[in-house]
């Protein structure tokens, strides 16, 4: 059985842009545990090239990105 994702914390990123997304969560994944997981909803586009790429090189695992009406949601889970 698949471990069940705990989301822990919501960002709220909309109307930012980069780099205030990435700067935020990066804050807020180091103040959740390894294998508990944030989601942020942002609006700036940039957030498609810029969280997988960000997920990538920090080691943490990009859960999901999806689009919410005019929000882009993407889920992160905390690897390290």
């Amino acid at each position: 059985m698949a471990e069940e994702l705990k989301i822990v914390t919501t960002l709220d990123l909309k109307g930012l842009v980069c780099p205030i997304p990435i700067v935020k969560v990066n804050q807020a994944i180091k103040n959740v545990q390894v294998g508990e997981a944030i989601e942020a909803f942002a609006t700036d586009p940039g957030v498609l090239g810029d969280i997988p790429a960000w997920s990538k090189t920090t080691g943490n695992e990009l859960v999901k990105m999806e689009r919410v009406d005019k929000n882009f949601r993407f889920v992160i889970r905390r690897l390290k």
